[in-house]
């Protein structure tokens, strides 16, 4: 992808690498709580519906967050991106329902706004690939909008 407009494979590679990363660390996060006490976020409304405690509901969350962050971080950061929006909008859903946590509700929207751009330029990006691949015209045409 070294012929890709450099603007967008620099966003692209920040987006992939931070909605990569982040999930995974929180995730990991979710067993030992060194950056914060994970249970408080839960929803007592969640908490009522889960049928397991809110430790091991944690536990769960952490692993779905490690794999969505893998596959982000995979070949497959289209999907990955996808499934870490529809996460964080799950996860700002909660956070509303607590009747508290209204700006992380929000910076969890807009990180979700964030993972919805990277799945558009991964479909930019791919495009762009196959394209350099079926054409004989050289690949430094596509680059910097010539």
């Amino acid at each position: 992808m070294k012929d890709f407009d450099s603007h967008l494979n620099v966003a692209w590679w920040a987006l992939k690498i931070g909605l990569g990363a982040g999930p995974v660390i929180t995730g990991i996060d979710k067993y030992f709580n060194k950056l914060a006490d994970w249970q408080m976020y839960l929803s007592p409304l969640a908490t009522k519906v889960v049928p397991v405690s809110p430790v091991t509901f944690m536990h769960v969350v952490g692993a779905v967050e490690i794999v969505a962050g893998l596959v982000v971080l995979s070949r497959w950061t289209k999907i990955g991106s996808y499934i870490i929006m529809f996460w964080l909008f799950g996860i700002a859903l909660n956070l509303l329902t607590t009747g508290m946590f209204f700006d992380l509700a929000m910076r969890d929207v807009e990180i979700a706004i964030g993972a919805f751009a990277l799945s558009q330029l991964s479909t930019v990006r791919d495009r762009h690939a196959a394209a350099a691949k079926s054409t004989s015209a050289p690949t430094h045409l596509f680059a910097e909008g010539r």
